[in-house]
Order: structure tokens, then sequence, then C-alpha cells
């Protein structure tokens, strides 16, 4: 039994036509072992984890468990050799209890009802995993449904776990929650990888960091003898500031926008804005804060004209805006761009080159039939250059773009509109370290140019450190807006989940 190299891959190579995902990785983890996979995007974690779950079959190397060398080539193959995966996004059937979504896909010989409960029980017992069986998972939270998902490998037998971005969407209260699971797994002999852009979680809860860069593993090294810094430097390339800034604005701080009493149902009735109040001061970041499906991508759409709300005042600078089309909101002089959650779907034209996309917001401004593509592609170019997008040209198909740079691309276009209002939903979302920050200046420079910024993001980390005041949502409601230099994570946690401080005894 090989306690030191409990999973051995060597040399490990895997191509996707001219692209070379993975060239020789090494990657050794140790039984009983919390080990964090680092690196950009591009950089090969996903594909390398992929080969370890059995999803692709590398092109060269070997894949050793226990000192066994396996051969997989499917996910079943994967799970027999002990080894499953937790993905980003959950692979579950809404409608389904959990106990159903543990044992579907298992086939003949399966056992149910009250042996299988006391078998889940057990089995979550053991590893400190807590969940009623014959719960629906739409009635679920996040951190519920990811530890029915963790459950499902575990009932299949699995010793290696994969977490890939496991945290993306929890709380503070579910994080902590995850990782006393993860400590518990350790105890009781399981290897356990993780996938994550946190370098903080990183810290807190892995032994050992191995870090990929452009394909190719860089380091292997222990966390108790890194640093974030140290961390990035090796994943990037070079050296680099983790400090996110929070500028002062010099301005006279008048009101941008104005909501009051937003309320937006669905066709069942059902609130997903309910009677939101907020303001929104120019020169200002207001970060907003909330459990995936709070109602972010509600407020970001009635705001920018793209739906209706049922009641309720939504004014810029004065004006009210509530009802108008997006093309009406322009028409008002509203200087005011919108970077969609949904890049492809709400923000650019897949199939249009990069120049085309670049235009689409303008091209109506000249007179005359004719488009100015000089004009456009100059624009493009600089936004290229500014944002470091990596593409062959700018008439290069957006679709064609890696999601990162899709993402700068949209960024990029409506910066240049050079807005007075900027709605900007998960903008560094699939983006690398490096260009996450260059984001995060980029929209300081906005702010100190007086640019009122309603910004929704998914890291609390960053939006404590980004923001000037951060509201708190949950099931469309603002719990409370808070100061970010004074509140603590755990508060902000409890009030995403619905529960303010001090009430989470009675909640």
């Amino acid at each position: 039994m090989n306690e030191e190299g409990f999973i051995q891959l060597r040399g490990i190579t895997k191509t996707f036509g001219t692209v070379v995902a993975n060239k020789d990785v090494n990657l050794t983890v140790r039984r009983g072992e919390i080990h964090a996979l680092l690196g950009e995007n591009g950089s090969g974690k996903s594909t390398l984890v992929n080969v370890l779950a059995g999803i692709y079959a590398q092109d060269a190397g070997t894949l050793m468990v226990d000192g066994k060398e396996l051969r997989l080539t499917s996910p079943r193959d994967a799970i027999r050799a002990g080894i499953g995966m937790v993905h980003q996004h959950f692979r579950l059937v809404e409608v389904l209890t959990a106990k159903e979504n543990i044992i579907l896909g298992e086939g003949p010989g399966l056992i149910h009802g009250k042996a299988l409960t006391e078998k889940i029980y057990n089995i979550g017992k053991k590893y400190g995993l807590y969940i009623n069986p014959d719960k629906k998972i739409y009635n679920m939270s996040v951190g519920e449904k990811q530890t029915v998902e963790i459950l499902k490998v575990l009932y299949r037998g699995a010793k290696i776990l994969i977490l890939d971005e496991p945290t993306a969407v929890l709380t503070p209260q579910e994080t902590e929650g995850l990782f006393r699971i993860l400590r518990n797994m350790k105890k009781e002999g399981c290897s356990i990888i993780i996938i994550t852009h946190k370098l903080g979680e990183v810290m807190e809860v892995s032994d050992r960091v191995t870090v990929l860069r452009k394909g190719e593993s860089i380091a292997t090294v222990n966390t108790s003898e890194t640093s974030p810094r140290e961390l990035t430097d090796m994943m990037v390339g070079r050296p680099m500031s983790l400090e996110i800034q929070r500028p002062a604005y010099e301005g006279e701080r008048k009101t941008v926008l104005r909501v009051k009493n937003l309320t937006a149902r669905d066709k069942d009735g059902v609130a997903r804005l309910d009677h939101m109040s907020f303001h929104l001061h120019e020169g200002e970041i207001l970060g907003v804060a909330g459990i995936a499906g709070s109602g972010q991508k509600e407020l970001c759409e009635i705001i920018a004209g793209l739906d209706k709300a049922s009641e309720g005042i939504v004014e810029y600078n004065g004006e009210s805006i509530l009802g108008l089309s997006p093309g009406a909101i322009i028409k008002r002089g509203v200087s005011m761009s919108f970077i969609p959650e949904d890049r492809l779907g709400m923000g650019l034209v897949a199939g249009m080159n990069i120049v085309d996309n670049v235009l689409l917001k303008t091209y109506r401004a000249k007179p005359g039939p004719f488009v100015d593509r000089k004009e456009g592609a100059a624009k493009a170019e600089a936004i290229i250059r500014k944002f470091e997008i990596s593409t062959p040209s700018p008439w290069h198909a957006v679709k064609n773009l890696s999601g990162g740079n899709i993402q700068k691309v949209l960024l990029g276009r409506e910066i240049d509109l050079s807005p007075r209002l900027l709605i900007t939903a998960y903008p560094v979302r699939g983006l690398d370290i490096g260009a996450s920050y260059n984001i995060y200046d980029v929209l300081n420079e906005q702010k100190r140019k007086g640019v009122a910024i309603l910004f929704i993001g998914e890291d609390l980390d960053v939006l404590l450190a980004l923001s000037d005041r951060l509201m708190v949502i949950h099931n469309g409601a603002v719990m409370d807006i808070v100061d970010p230099r004074t509140v603590t994570k755990e508060d902000v946690g409890l009030l995403m989940l619905g529960h303010r401080p001090g009430e989470e005894e009675t909640a």
C-alpha cells in the first residue's frame, strides 16, 4: 500500500486537435490528504481532473491508484476505482428526493425503503453529512444540494473525491460546513482534490498545493510553507499585487439611481423581487451579495429595461425609467451600461466578430445606411489592447474565444460607451486571477470618473474589499445595506441566509 503516493499521475498529456491541454503533468496525492489544484484559466486543471474522473482518456502518461496502474475510459470505470467527482454545476433531478438522486442510475439490485434510508444515514454519520433522504431537491439550499452530490459518490464507494469550485455559490457558513465534512473525510482516509480560485480557502483547508501553468505542472508545495502571494506568482508566472483598492471619490455624490418598493412576480405569482429599495450615488460601487437566485438577475434586467416589474419606482437622475424598453432608455439620454450574467445569450452575438459586437450598441447613432466598420475596428483593437484579449484578430468570431476573453469583450464594449451608470453581474466569472484584478482596477477607474456602479458578485472577499456599501439580499428582499469596512463575513453570510445577526438561534 503506497501511502506516500496514493494517487499518482505521471507524464499526463492530453490534446484536443492542435491544443495541448496537459503536457507531461505530474500529480501525487497522499491518502488522507486535502490537495488543492491551482492555475489560471486554460492551465489544464479541469482536463487533468477529468482524466482522473474517467471523462477523458489521456494520450500519454500513467495513472496509478494505491500502486495499481489504471486506464479509465468512463466515469463508471473511475467510480469502480473509488474515484468520484462533484461538479461545480450540480447534476441532480430537482423533482426527486435526495435518496432517489443518490441511487439514480445504479441499475438492478438496489436496496429500498428503510434499509436504503438507514444506509444513507450511516454513510452521512460517518463523515458528518446530515441530510433528510426524503427531502425534494427543489426544497434544498445550495449547501444541502452539495451534500447530496457528495453522498452520491460516497454511496458508490468513492475514497477519492474531486471537487470543482465547490464554494463558488456557498455562504461563509455553508463553506465552513463543507470544510468540516472534508476534514472528517480526511480523517477517515479519503483523498480529496479541490479546484478553487479562492486562495484564502486554499490556505485554510488544504495540506498541499499543486500549481499548473499553461498545461504544465509547475510545483507542489506544502500549504503551511507558502503564501497566497507566492502561489499567485507561480500561477501567473510573474510577481503581482493581490491588494484590491477602494479609492475615494472626490465629487458631489449625487444620487444617480433610486429604486423604491420594486416588486416583480413570476407567472405563478411568486415574488422574485419583494419591495426592494435602495439608492446609488455617482462615484460609488454598491456591491450586491446574495445566494444564487435571490433576485440578482431580475433586478439587473428590470433596471436595464429587459424585464417588467409588478410595481415600484426606478429613477435615473430623478427621471422614471421603469417600464421603458432598452431603446427608449437610450433615447431618454440615460447613459447606462449593462453587463449581464449570460454573456452570449444577452450580451453578445456569438456568430459575429469582435468588431461587429463592439458596434452593436452604437451603429444606429450615425445617419445613413452604412455601418462604419473602420471606426469599429479601431475601437475593437483598443479594447483588445486594454483588456489583453487573446484573439487572432478583431475580426475573429466571439463564439471561438474562451469564456474569459468573451467576458473581456463585453466589459470593454460597455466601458467604451462612457456610461454614468454601470450595472455589472459577475464581471470576473471565468477570468484568471490577473485578469480579475485588472477588471477591479477598471471598475475603480470608472468610479474615480464619477460612474455609479452596481456590482453583483459571488466572491464575498472581493465584495467586501471593493464595495463602498454592500447590499445583502435574500429571496428578492433587501436584508440590509452594510458598511463593508466594519461588517464581518459571518454576519453577511447570516443575512444571505435570511437571518439577522443574533437571530440564528431562533431562525
